[in-house]
């Protein structure tokens, strides 16, 4: 059998091709897997440090105090169509919460003067 001396043939080009493409490819990955590795080590790194100096979570501030309203003025001089609609007002007030049912009846007692 004869023996060519010098370049290699077709075969020998191609697998020598292969066997360097996949060496790259594989050492890519490789050093891919490692970057990624590494930066997920830095954020998880970062937020820890964010989280040591945020040892809390931030407080909302407690509502504001709203006064209820007031339960109503004594009876005018003039006549009954002003306490109607204040006692109207104080119902509307009751229904809407602001006025319990003892307050409602406590104001309305005091509209009618008694």
């Amino acid at each position: 059998m004869f023996r060519r001396m010098g370049r290699p043939g077709l075969i020998g080009t191609v697998a020598r091709t292969a066997v360097v493409a996949g060496t790259a490819s594989a050492t890519a990955g490789a050093v891919n897997r490692h970057q990624a590795k590494k930066s997920a080590e830095k954020q998880a790194y970062a937020d820890q440090q964010a989280a040591d100096q945020q040892p809390y979570p931030p407080q909302q501030p407690p509502p504001a105090y709203q006064a209820p309203a007031p339960a109503g003025a004594a009876p005018a001089a003039g006549g009954d169509d002003d306490v109607v609609g204040q006692i109207s007002q104080l119902a509307k007030l009751r229904e809407s919460g602001v006025l319990s049912d003892a307050e409602f009846a406590a104001a309305k007692a005091k509209l009618l003067g008694m």
